[in-house]
């Protein structure tokens, strides 16, 4: 198994304790949070999806363990923990049905199976959703009534969250709105197969094969040279080229912008939020870069341009503030607000 990194904050933090988990189809990150949201350590690991259930499920608890003993407490300090996962799956059940990220993690109980190895009560929920009860517990929506969250990376994901209550849905597909449907006529599919969604033009995927497309049609682009040195085309390539001048690479970015003000604008007029917040693997360097705080500009112009004036002039659109740790953080919060543990007044 691949070892795992671990981090430790000297504060011992205020109890209860709860651990949250966020499995992902790369990493899993762990970390042991106090009732405040603070995190007093943290354990990163591969999860090493493809290699199956089995060893996956034995590195979630490696990675517990470990995040436990570079902690001030001990497991039976932690009051419940919390898993958030990819779907799909069926949260009133605690399984995971058949998650294109977790290939073969079919049909399992993996809450249950958790909760049996640490004798811990253990809440499972989406990591989009988790994430997003993150920034509206401790991070940048934490003084928001009501939210939504898109995070850009393969896909893209959405939480919303409305009076800490997490719209998960009658049937666990609730707040998948990476899946609205922007062009009725477009050719682009995303990883579910479905034509025309805003992952399909906007995911790290889709940014890629619409850089490729423009190439192969004789589009100038520094980019080419890259390739030919051997560099792998990656949003990271993409954002590297359009930070340098690259009039292909920068008109990439701000399309990606353009298709997520109009999704934006949809779910602006549907659940009317407070904020939406964007973060995620591909934000562009967010409000730390030039070309980020372009890119959020350029949603923002969008939304202008299409929504509502009153919700277009009062909805604040930001990037979020925790970073990769806002889903274990999240994870966490799910299972403090789960188990009936007193929500502070914020």
């Amino acid at each position: 198994m691949t070892p795992l990194a671990t981090e430790m904050n000297s504060k011992s933090g205020s109890g209860p304790y709860f651990v949250g988990v966020d499995v992902g189809g790369t990493n899993i990150e762990t970390g042991i949070v106090d009732d405040s949201g603070t995190t007093l350590s943290r354990a990163s690991s591969k999860t090493q999806a493809a290699r199956g259930p089995e060893l996956g499920l034995q590195t979630i608890f490696k990675s517990v363990e470990s995040a436990i003993a570079q902690s001030p407490v001990s497991m039976e300090d932690v009051f419940a923990i919390g898993l958030a996962t990819p779907g799909t799956m069926d949260l009133r059940r605690g399984m995971l049905l058949d998650p294109p990220n977790l290939p073969g993690w079919v049909n399992l109980p993996i809450r249950q199976i958790v909760a049996d190895h640490f004798q811990k009560p253990v809440v499972l929920q989406n990591d989009a959703n988790a994430a997003a009860y993150g920034e509206y517990w401790v991070g940048a929506a934490r003084d928001a009534h009501s939210m939504a969250f898109w995070t850009l990376g393969t896909g893209i994901g959405c939480g919303i969250i409305i009076g800490d209550t997490i719209i998960q849905g009658e049937h666990s597909h609730g707040s998948e709105c990476g899946h609205i449907i922007i062009d009725m006529n477009g050719e682009r599919k995303c990883g579910t197969g479905q034509y025309g969604t805003l992952e399909a033009y906007a995911g790290a995927k889709a940014l890629v094969s619409r850089c490729r497309e423009a190439l192969n049609a004789g589009r100038q682009s520094s980019l080419s040279a890259m390739l030919d040195q051997g560099d792998d085309l990656t949003p990271l390539l993409i954002a590297q080229a359009a930070q340098s001048g690259d009039a292909l690479a920068d008109e990439l970015v701000m399309d990606t912008a353009r298709y997520m003000g109009i999704a934006t604008t949809t779910l602006m007029h549907t659940i009317d939020p407070n904020m939406f917040l964007l973060g995620g693997a591909m934000t562009f360097g967010g409000n730390d870069s030039e070309l980020g705080r372009r890119f959020l500009k350029r949603i923002k112009d969008e939304v202008q341009t299409r929504a509502f004036p009153v919700p277009a002039e009062q909805t604040k659109i930001d990037f979020a503030s925790l970073g990769n740790e806002a889903g274990y953080i999240g994870a966490a919060g799910c299972a403090r607000r789960e188990f009936h543990v007193e929500f502070r007044s914020r």
